[in-house]
């Protein structure tokens, strides 16, 4: 018995899979955008920062 040949652009059909297709996560998750939070980690450090120094120039 021979195969049948197959296009290269299709993917042939798996023998013996017992798998179901995973649903993929919503976007939007908190870890999503890992940039707005370094942005805001910064921006809250550098108010810290700023508040020390105006407390030191201060004196």
């Amino acid at each position: 018995m021979t195969d049948s040949l197959i296009p290269p652009t299709e993917t042939p059909p798996v023998e013996g899979s017992t798998a179901e297709a995973h649903q993929q996560r919503a976007d939007g998750g908190v870890w999503e955008h890992p940039s707005w939070w370094l942005w805001l980690i910064v921006a809250g450090s550098v108010l810290v920062a700023a508040f020390f120094v105006a407390r030191i120039w201060g004196l």
